[in-house]
């Protein structure tokens, strides 16, 4: 290229450039638009096969009116939280719903936004929980928690969720923008380009790395109410604890993933049976890393948790891992270094009136 450019006028030089730009601009714009199209397709097969079950379905009127066994009759949603391996999770409820029939959805919501309106919560609230053909069914998306019972549904559906170290999730999720991750390593991302590190991002004050990039955890837990999504809001991290506790199944931790799977086995069979053996086995499905990602220093640490937004999401990271700590404590027993699951610890007795 040296020698080319001893070679070459300058004009032909500024022309060489010019034309090189622009060619790099087209190919950017016939990949993007290829992504487009990929992603109209699969929305286009995906709508065509929901018609095609119903059609089946529906053919067999009389069904309707029969009720569903109490273990058919169920619904899980995973409201899932970015960047929490959330992709690895759902790989595993994908490899094992055909072996324990069951049915995973994808909530795939406009740009990702988890706040859905007021219209679309209530299709989602009476389709999700009248769609018989798709029970017993696994919902996940990147939507924040919805309470069921707000719109007259008498059956709730069972929340589970994973959160993570709040700066580890937000360095990930910087890092993920920018590189990808070996699960979709070709397609392109939105900040695909920027070198700059998350330590150079904070120490020139970047909007991607700022304190109010953190707020996310406590919002997909609060939930649709406007004060969840004020940045540093008290009351918003109160009713993320407080739904925590009162309307999730389980929470578990990133960092303690395998436990988490392990407790859903044994809690919910009907969906997990199978999935602590395939978490261990390193099948290569539910593997995901962001590629590129470096770790923070301890000066860009310090200085992000100096600021009010990560004391109040480490506060609610903190409350989770309790909770999740003390479920796993009461739930197994730790030998030679394994965990295992606690049998039944309750039987009934004194049982009257007595049967003749």
């Amino acid at each position: 290229m040296g020698l080319l450019r001893i070679m070459m006028p300058p004009k032909l030089q500024l022309l060489a450039v010019l034309t090189f730009g622009v060619a790099m601009l087209f190919l950017e714009n016939q990949i993007q638009k290829l992504e487009d199209s990929r992603g109209k397709l699969e929305r286009a097969i995906a709508r065509h096969e929901v018609r095609e079950i119903e059609q089946r379905h529906s053919m067999d009127g009389s069904r309707q009116d029969v009720p569903l066994d109490e273990d058919d009759d169920i619904l899980i949603i995973y409201n899932r939280v970015p960047k929490t391996a959330s992709t690895s999770f759902t790989n595993i409820a994908y490899d094992l719903c055909a072996k324990n029939k069951y049915h995973v959805l994808h909530i795939n919501t406009t740009k990702n936004n988890p706040v859905m309106s007021l219209q679309d919560q209530m299709r989602f609230v009476r389709n999700v929980s009248s769609w018989r053909e798709m029970k017993p069914g696994f919902y996940h998306g990147h939507i924040s928690y919805l309470d069921f019972a707000k719109f007259g549904v008498k059956k709730k559906p069972i929340y589970i969720n994973v959160i993570r170290d709040p700066i580890e999730r937000l360095v990930s999720y910087y890092y993920f923008l920018r590189f990808g991750d070996d699960y979709r390593p070709g397609l392109r991302r939105r900040k695909q380009g920027d070198k700059k590190t998350f330590d150079e991002c904070v120490a020139a004050g970047g909007s991607d790395c700022a304190p109010e990039k953190l707020w996310l955890q406590i919002p997909f837990f609060c939930g649709h109410s406007s004060e969840c999504w004020n940045v540093g809001s008290r009351w918003a991290l109160d009713q993320a604890k407080y739904n925590l506790i009162n309307e999730y199944f389980l929470v578990g931790v990133t960092e303690e993933l395998e436990d988490f799977i392990m407790l859903l086995e044994a809690a919910l069979p009907r969906f997990f049976k199978g999935a602590t053996e395939l978490y261990r086995s390193g099948k290569k499905s539910h593997l995901r890393k962001t590629t590129e990602k470096k770790a923070p220093s301890k000066e860009t640490t310090a200085k992000l948790q100096q600021s009010d937004i990560w004391k109040m999401e480490n506060e609610f990271y903190e409350f989770a891992l309790e909770q999740f700590q003390f479920v796993r404590a009461h739930a197994v027993r730790e030998k030679d270094g394994e965990l295992y699951i606690l049998s039944q610890n309750f039987f009934y007795e004194k049982i009257y009136p007595k049967a003749n």
